[in-house]
């Protein structure tokens, strides 16, 4: 790409890094590929079990990234699903680590319902934010680089993941693998609709609770026993009244400590009015911004489930992909501080925040790298039919993201100098 027409001048050999203008002038001329692709991207249905989707997404991403110049490491998941490692070596010593996915929480049938539309400014279309387009930033933000030849860092790897919106259950040892000795990460979901990049995530986990009981038929024509629960309970297991008394206990949990939210979402019982049910399941979605809290709330669901009260039914409880929060702290502040520098070299106010929904930040960090999200171009609504991208700031963002790879390869994570002054348009 280096010294294509209207392309920014490389650096001189043992020059400082890009400066504001070289990295925004890069990111305008890598730009140009960006509204394709993405819409290339949107076209395919990606949901998380999707797989032949999924790895549809996948192959289109390896050819950017082969575009760009890297190697590339597809990774087959034990469900048939691919993951993908992209990889760029530089002239330095730091691993940057880069993480996208690839997945939807969209149905099949939706990209051809709601193919990308752009009005104005933005584009609209399922994954538009929430995936496709931080992923095609972070690839944006390589180009940029190579083409500036400013690959001051030692390794880039970027990690693709095809269940992120699952929780990353099978991607999750990939993500800890390529975190192990990586100076920073940084996550490519897209920034607030505010333009906030994310310091911190809520944990996550889908809990579900299957209650097993017996099976018998009531008789409404019989008289009323003193206690009802302990008649029930001769009659059969009622495993609906179980998960009705649970339900009640698990939404008093909701809010009942600072940051925890804890909401069923599915609730089933019985096949017929005249029996008592034998079976029951239900599900309940915990989010929790401290990690203390999230695991002594999941502590709490399993002890209600144990203590429901209604004699002949046996409770079972398992929590799917569980995310631990990540609660930020000071070397993610230092990256937010590197950015708000390189952000006010290219004349960007850049915000930092917390997001409410878990991503590969959240596993990442718990493997004791420092973490800096949504580093992404800005949009919103995610994973709702009104998704959207604000395309007026692609160039800007990967100009900041681009900058910031260059700064944490120079420097670590709390290098305060200046961008470098050696390139030129």
């Amino acid at each position: 790409m280096a010294g294509a027409a209207g392309a920014p001048a490389r650096p001189r050999v043992g020059a400082p890094g890009p400066d504001a203008a070289a990295l925004t002038a890069a990111a305008a001329h890598v730009r140009e590929r960006y509204a394709g692709r993405l819409a290339e991207l949107v076209a395919v249905d990606s949901g998380t079990a999707d797989t032949a989707g999924v790895n549809r997404v996948a192959g289109l991403v390896a050819g950017y990234a082969r575009d760009a110049g890297m190697r590339l490491e597809p990774v087959r998941l034990d469900d048939g699903r691919a993951a993908l490692v992209a990889r760029r070596r530089g002239r330095g010593r730091r691993k940057i680590l880069l993480t996208g996915h690839m997945d939807t929480v969209f149905p099949a049938g939706t990209a051809a319902a709601r193919p990308l539309r752009v009005d104005g400014d933005r584009a609209y279309g399922p994954g538009v934010c929430a995936g496709k387009g931080g992923l095609l930033a972070g690839l944006a933000a390589v180009e940029a680089l190579v083409l500036l030849g400013a690959e001051r860092y030692g390794e880039v790897a970027l990690v693709c993941s095809p269940d992120e919106e699952a929780g990353s259950p099978l991607s999750r040892m990939l993500l800890r693998r390529e975190a192990h000795g990586a100076a920073a990460a940084l996550g490519l979901r897209c920034a607030r609709p505010d333009g906030a990049v994310v310091a911190a995530r809520k944990g996550g986990a889908e809990v579900e609770i299957v209650l097993r009981g017996r099976a018998a038929h009531t008789d409404p024509g019989a008289a009323p026993p003193a206690d009802s629960d302990r008649a029930a309970a001769d009659r059969g297991g009622d495993a609906a009244l179980a998960a009705a008394r649970l339900t009640v206990a698990l939404q008093e949990l909701d809010r009942s400590r600072l940051g925890v939210r804890v909401r069923v979402g599915v609730l089933q019982a019985g096949t017929a009015p005249g029996m008592v049910a034998d079976s029951a399941r239900l599900v309940a979605c915990v989010r929790a911004d401290r990690a203390a809290d999230f695991d002594a709330v999941l502590g709490d669901i399993r002890r209600l489930a144990r203590g429901h009260g209604v004699a002949g039914v046996a409770a079972e409880v398992v929590q799917h992909a569980p995310v631990p929060p990540w609660e930020g702290g000071p070397r993610t502040a230092a990256l937010v501080d590197t950015a708000r520098r390189v952000g006010l070299e290219l004349g960007l106010h850049v915000r930092a925040g917390a997001a409410g929904g878990g991503s590969g930040a959240n596993i990442v960090a718990a493997s004791g790298t420092p973490v800096l999200d949504g580093l992404g171009p800005v949009g919103g609504a995610c994973r709702s039919p009104g998704e959207w991208l604000d395309l007026a700031s692609v160039v800007p963002r990967t100009a900041l993201l681009a900058g910031l790879i260059d700064r944490i390869a120079e420097t670590g994570c709390t290098g305060l100098g200046r961008l470098g002054g050696g390139s030129a348009i």
